[in-house]
């Protein structure tokens, strides 16, 4: 069965929803340790979250990337995920979304969160025909991700290093076996509506 072109795919429990992140040790590695993120995160800037494991991995390049080389498993409440969603703008400009460009520009400056819909990616990192969910938090949405909505944060590092070396092995049926098991995340109409654009891209 063909996969929706915008949806959200995440590892998700009743409560939470986990996504992923990559920092530097001296960041991610207290923040695996202590299940929180510490004072020298940086609460006033934007971060990006990624339900997408796979979509973390093409983007850090399996944890092999300079400033990226931890990668954390950040489980998150699922009213604060939907919070995020909820006050979420685009992070570019859809014609027959928005009203106008000035409208998007001032829906986007005045939002807490921004999405971006990037191709999903596969075990070997090739872009797939449909779409994964990159989520911004910027300023309240930042610091409650922080520090009220984040369960648990866990380093798969070396989850990551195991999979890409099944994959550089040719494994792959053994490197799907450990992927985290992401479903359909049962976000309604009322929560994507203003973040899908109305016609194919």
């Amino acid at each position: 069965m063909q996969e929706p072109r915008h949806q959200i795919r995440a590892l998700h429990t009743d409560s939470t929803v986990t996504v992923y992140q990559a920092y530097a040790p001296h960041l991610g590695l207290p923040a695996a340790r202590d299940g929180r993120f510490p004072t020298a995160w940086k609460r006033d800037r934007m971060t990006w979250i990624k339900p997408s494991f796979l979509w973390m991995m093409y983007r850090c390049g399996w944890g092999a990337k300079e400033g990226q080389e931890t990668v954390l498993a950040v489980e998150i409440t699922r009213e604060g995920f939907e919070w995020a969603l909820g006050r979420s703008c685009l992070s570019h400009y859809e014609r027959g979304l928005h009203p106008d460009q000035a409208a998007w520009k001032r829906a986007l400056k005045a939002a807490p969160a921004r999405v971006q819909w990037d191709p999903e990616r596969d075990l070997r990192l090739r872009p797939l025909p449909y779409r994964s969910l990159q989520l911004g938090l910027s300023g309240e949405a930042s610091r409650r991700y922080a520090d009220e909505w984040t369960v648990a944060i866990t380093d798969v590092t070396p989850l990551a290093h195991e999979i890409h070396a099944l994959v550089r092995r040719d494994e792959l049926d053994a490197a799907m076996r450990l992927l985290p098991e992401e479903r359909p995340y049962p976000a309604g109409d009322e929560l994507l509506n203003h973040l899908r654009a109305p016609v194919a891209c």
